[in-house]
């Protein structure tokens, strides 16, 4: 990996794509620290500190790195975007005319990335509005602090923070956009690993302060083999190989070839966690904001989801993360349309026969590979929350299931696309 920075580096075009990158990211954490107007930012200081080290403001800090709880101009972060992309994924599977642009291949793409957008501004109005709703009294955003974060709550000051975090969002969005088109990887990725890594120095600072030199080595030791784990398990894929027939077209021979189908031990990405840990903050937060944490309900959810060691929890979140993997592996690999692909364009699995029989084949090969998938995201989710627990860090924890899956695949994907473009350009130092 070092060495792919340092080639690319020394090759003068990828060398500015990598500065322009860098040049997006600065400005994108610059946004991050920069408060609302009319936010009081020293009681939003206190504030975070009273609720420092509860999991449900450590999942809202998780995408916005920090910026949300800051009540800044990025506030919202890539979430809106994230949402709205998913939000898009789904409804390709229900509405038709979705699906009909999705086979149109470039330009349909270009329709369905533009309602992504407008959505994502839909989003991020109506989450800067509940933002702020709930900044406005004392003690709503911030559970058990009672401090007057906005100090001056005029109509006219209301539209414009409202205006400003939403702007926050589709500047996010363009900023994104730039990084995918002029600068390297995927801008949006890029853009949710800084949130994340931004927090990575203060949360081992913490563990340091608190628990000494010999808690953070075994921290690190863990994160560390955990990343392993997961880098082996991330390139792991069960290939398909898939022959194509020779076809003549006027006096030239066409197809031939051989290649294969890379079906990933993890075809669902890092977006199962993500709906899964979601999900599970649902209860805790209606809980903290009906008030009602003392008795009845509100108590045994506070007392069963809040930590993330309780047992039903633990149970509930691994049932939650088999169900999101199988649920969202099939809405975004379709072997019925694989196999007619193939099918088209003459080609056909060694053995099986082309059209139903691959899709069938496709669909039992998938369905056999997505199992120890699940429990992979399982075990990735729930060990560093038994580990962590055990060596007493509790939620000051960098190395979660949701964080570190992103961070890791990430970092992968943004070394492959550089190590490409070394090859297109023939460094034959690297090559060697």
């Amino acid at each position: 990996m070092l060495q792919a920075f340092v080639s690319a580096f020394r090759t003068p075009d990828l060398r500015g794509k990598l500065l322009f990158t860098l040049g997006i990211i600065a400005i994108f954490r610059l946004g991050s620290v920069v408060p609302t107007p009319g936010v009081d930012y020293t009681a939003i200081q206190r504030c975070i500190t009273v609720v420092e080290g509860n999991s449900l403001y450590g999942i809202i800090n998780l995408f916005s790195g920090g910026a949300l709880l800051q009540l800044s101009v990025f506030a919202l972060g890539i979430m809106p975007y994230i949402t709205a992309s998913i939000i898009l994924q789904l409804l390709v599977v229900v509405i038709p005319r979705l699906e009909a642009l999705k086979k149109e291949g470039q330009s349909g793409q270009a329709k369905i990335t533009q309602y992504t957008r407008y959505l994502t501004i839909g989003l991020g109005i109506l989450q800067s509005t509940a933002i702020i709703a709930l900044a406005r009294n004392p003690g709503q955003l911030f559970q058990g602090c009672n401090e007057q974060l906005l100090p001056d709550q005029s109509v006219s000051l209301i539209v414009t923070m409202v205006l400003t975090m939403t702007a926050g969002t589709g500047i996010i969005m363009w900023l994104g956009e730039l990084i995918t088109d002029r600068g390297v990887g995927n801008g949006m990725s890029l853009l949710i690993f800084t949130s994340i890594i931004a927090t990575f120095p203060g949360q081992m600072a913490t563990i340091y302060t608190v628990h000494g030199v010999l808690t953070l080595t075994f921290v690190l030791a863990t994160g560390l083999f955990i990343i392993a784990a997961i880098v082996f398990v991330e390139q792991a894929q069960r290939r398909i190989p898939v022959q194509y027939a020779k076809r003549m077209i006027g006096r030239r021979t066409y197809g031939g070839t051989s290649t294969y189908i890379p079906l990933k031990v993890n075809m669902a990405g890092v977006i199962p966690v993500i709906f899964a840990a979601s999900l599970l903050y649902v209860p805790q937060l209606i809980a903290q904001m009906s008030g009602n944490t003392n008795e009845g309900w509100g108590a045994w959810v506070i007392a069963n989801f809040t930590k993330g060691e309780e047992p039903l929890y633990l149970i509930t979140y691994a049932l939650l993360l088999i169900f999101f993997t199988y649920f969202y592996v099939s809405i975004t690999f379709n072997p019925v349309e694989v196999a007619d692909n193939m099918k088209k364009y003459g080609g056909f699995v060694p053995g099986i026969r082309a059209g139903r029989p691959t899709a069938e084949y496709l669909d039992y090969v998938l369905t056999r590979i997505t199992f120890p998938g699940s429990l992979y995201l399982t075990v990735i989710a729930i060990v560093p929350f038994v580990a962590f627990a055990f060596l007493g860090v509790g939620q000051n924890f960098a190395f979660g299931g949701v964080s570190v899956l992103i961070m890791v695949g990430v970092g992968l994907d943004t070394v492959k696309q550089i190590e490409s473009q070394l090859q297109q350009r023939s460094y034959e130092g690297f090559l060697r």
